[in-house]
């Protein structure tokens, strides 16, 4: 009997932990080129399929397991925290020939990774990627410094066929991603104050209007709360999932 992908997921959960469960919840996005799958690991921590292919964004060991996950053909960093830049999460789904995409903070850590900046466009095994600038403009530490410095961490927009998925990682609303067009799908971190509140990623949305919204790495943060600010805004659909 053929064993699916799906199935393999399936069996593996038995062995995770309670958080990592949620990765079986899963959608699928139709595309001209095939569906995208995406499973949703926790907090910043995604998980997609798309022609064979496994896709990871910032593996988080506090998540998972990622020792029983499938491995990554390409693994993609936001940036150097800790929440975002697991190495021994990422070392378990690494095959020899998986590609890590990551910006120049993280390069030392992993010298063979392919380090991109915010504004470069890549072909990463017969995928677009956009990479977007991801950076706080008003919310600051204790002492001062931005949480998220521009031109430290990146955001990606993938194309897949005829549609565009868009992982913002730690950011604002800031005027680079107010500024897309034609996204299918989005990711936007909702927490505060290292990220955005839900205002601001209101905001954002109904700047660029993604189809499907996805609010992530909102930890205390109410999500329902960005449903509430949204809902006279035709042509967006907000998803909740379990990514706290």
């Amino acid at each position: 009997m053929k064993i699916t992908f799906i199935a393999v997921v399936m069996m593996l959960m038995s062995t995770l932990t309670a958080a990592a469960k949620e990765v079986v919840k899963r959608d699928v996005i139709k595309t001209s080129a095939g569906d995208v799958e995406l499973f949703f690991i926790g907090h910043a921590s995604l998980m997609m399929t798309f022609q064979g292919k496994v896709i990871h964004f910032d593996p988080y060991g506090k998540m998972a397991n990622y020792t029983t996950l499938p491995k990554a053909d390409v693994i993609f960093i936001t940036h150097d925290h800790n929440d975002h830049f697991d190495l021994e999460a990422l070392q378990h789904i690494q095959k020899r020939e998986t590609v890590v995409i990551l910006p120049p903070i993280c390069s030392e850590r992993i010298p063979e990774g392919w380090v991109v900046t915010n504004g470069e466009r890549l072909d990463v095994q017969g995928i677009d990627v956009q990479v977007m600038p991801a950076f706080n403009m008003a919310n600051k530490r204790a002492n001062g410094q931005l949480f998220h410095p521009k031109g430290i961490g990146n955001g990606y927009v993938l194309s897949f066929g005829d549609k565009r998925i868009y992982v913002a990682g730690d950011t604002e609303n800031i005027a680079e991603m107010k500024a897309l067009k034609d996204i299918d799908c989005a990711f936007l971190p909702m927490s505060t104050p290292s990220t955005m509140t839900p205002e601001m990623a209101a905001n954002a949305a109904q700047a660029f209007r993604p189809k499907i919204l996805y609010p992530y790495h909102y930890k205390e943060t109410d999500p329902n709360r960005l449903t509430e600010l949204l809902k006279d805004t035709p042509g967006i659909e907000v998803r909740i999932r379990q990514l706290r």
